[in-house]
């Protein structure tokens, strides 16, 4: 399976599951209308066939591209496209068999009418399963917001381009940008807000959600270079139609449709779309084996935490993730119930040296903080999860959603990023992660938000799956050592 392919897969792993499941129903109902009505795999013939079959479809689902964009296809291109996949399966399961000798005169009944059965109910279904797509509030919440930037006489045509069959986009137009002429206080079209290229649309743009813009240039339109710079400072991708774009500044990674359009990509990050997916299945594990721990760790964390400290165990606060994007992150309590309003009553005491982060030696909302050692050090329960970073378990979970990943940048809380300058939004323009590059280069004793965000930039520029297994592995020798906490 190619790049987009392994990524597709991924991505619509439940339209696998189904078919899957479809295809045994499909061969159950076969044998039930040419034998008779009982279980078909209890017999060592149609066993063996019903494997086979399996082992074929796994072969098709690898190395075929048959759910690429899935999504975004019509009736009859699905159906084609059902057809296509289950004579794949047929035809290797009959060469296997031709192969090693085996019988297969029942063996051709058996799969005709396993696929004209397939054929019909895998389209029913695939087609029930968009309708539970397109109407599901995460894939709505997952789609991309895509401003588009172009000229006063091709905005709407190509607005309109854009938008059409938009259940079956992966993408929003949250807004349009006009270059070249003024657009009036709340114009729309089809619900999509104008505005004219001015200093207060670049704010706007850059303070709010977005995940791509489309830069479509006309021949005499002059290219917006202040936008683009401050768009490539924040991270943002950049998609350009295929014209004369030739500034270094904003170096082109890849090309790629966009709708109807074809056009060129310029973003920070040098990662493919086949080395996300395989991040994105990194997560899953990782994230299934830490949600696993944290159960684990809860059973004798928990009456310790409400002992010490009546209330909830676990803490969850918005968090800003990729693109600005705000997500819920969870934690085990480290720290009393009033931590939240202290906080300002000790901004005095801020190690970073800006509001842009918090970190403080001897934090009083710590709980159990109050308790000391010989050396004066505070010791107690609480101090003790920030210190082997235990505290921060609950976010596998995070990671197993899809807010987080094993290895990204921190993600800053609601006022933070209000606070950030443009040159700093760069640290979301990936996914936030539970442990990243400044983590294990100092943790808590690097206390120049400069510094932290020079890391994080140099993370996502040189980003490969080889600097995450190496970042992970520094991780894991920092936590047990318990050093660099706070």
């Amino acid at each position: 399976m190619g790049n987009k392919g392994l990524k597709e897969g991924l991505k619509h792993g439940d339209f696998i599951i189904l078919d899957m499941i479809c295809l045994q129903f499909c061969f159950t109902i076969s044998y039930w209308m040419h034998i008779n009505f009982a279980n078909p795999y209890r017999t060592d013939d149609y066993q063996y066939q019903a494997v086979i079959l399996t082992t074929c479809q796994l072969l098709v689902i690898v190395f075929s591209n048959n759910y690429r964009g899935i999504l975004r296809r019509g009736q009859l291109e699905e159906l084609f496209s059902i057809v296509k996949y289950i004579s794949g399966i047929i035809l290797i399961s009959l060469v296997y068999l031709f192969a090693v000798k085996h019988s297969i005169t029942a063996s051709r009944l058996q799969f005709g009418l396993t696929s004209v059965t397939f054929t019909l109910v895998d389209y029913l279904v695939r087609q029930l399963n968009k309708v539970r797509v397109f109407n599901s509030s995460k894939y709505k919440e997952n789609r991309r917001s895509i401003v588009l930037i172009t000229s006063g006489s091709i905005a709407k045509k190509t607005l309109s381009a854009l938008i059409s069959e938009q259940e079956h986009r992966n993408y929003f137009i949250s807004g349009v940008v006009v270059t070249d002429k003024e657009c009036s206080d709340g114009e729309k079209e089809n619900d999509v807000p104008f505005y004219s290229l001015n200093d207060d649309t670049i704010a706007k743009l850059t303070h709010g959600w977005v995940d791509e813009v489309f830069l479509l240039q006309t021949e005499n339109m002059e290219l917006p270079s202040k936008l683009m710079e401050s768009l490539f400072r924040m991270g943002i991708t950049v998609n350009y139609s295929i014209t004369s774009i030739s500034d270094g500044r904003w170096p082109i990674t890849e090309m790629k449709n966009l709708g109807p359009y074809r056009v060129l990509s310029s973003s920070v990050s040098p990662a493919s779309a086949g080395e996300m997916a395989l991040k994105r299945l990194a997560d899953i594990i990782g994230g299934l084996v830490g949600c696993i721990i944290t159960m684990i760790v809860f059973v004798f964390l928990a009456p310790i935490i409400y002992i010490k400290s009546p209330g909830p165990i676990f803490f969850s606060q918005n968090r800003v993730g990729q693109n600005g994007k705000p997500f819920r992150m969870y934690k085990f309590r480290s720290m009393y119930m009033d931590a939240e309003k202290r906080k300002q009553e000790l901004m005095a005491k801020n190690k970073i040296g800006s509001d842009m982060m918090f970190k403080m030696d001897d934090d009083p909302r710590i709980i159990g903080s109050e308790k000391k050692d010989k050396h004066g050090r505070p010791k107690g329960i609480g101090n003790f999860i920030r210190k082997y970073s235990i505290d921060e378990l609950p976010q596998f979970y995070n990671i197993l959603k899809g807010n987080m990943s094993l290895v990204g940048t921190r993600p800053p809380t609601m006022d933070e990023w209000e606070k950030y300058d443009l040159g700093h939004r760069i640290r979301m323009s990936i996914k936030p992660g539970l442990t990243g590059l400044w983590q294990v280069s100092g943790r808590s004793g690097i206390t120049d938000f400069e510094e932290v965000v020079r890391l994080d930039r140099e993370y996502i520029e040189n980003w490969n799956l080889l600097l995450d297994i190496k970042i992970i592995l520094k991780t894991i020798v920092v936590v047990f050592k318990g050093s660099g906490a706070s």
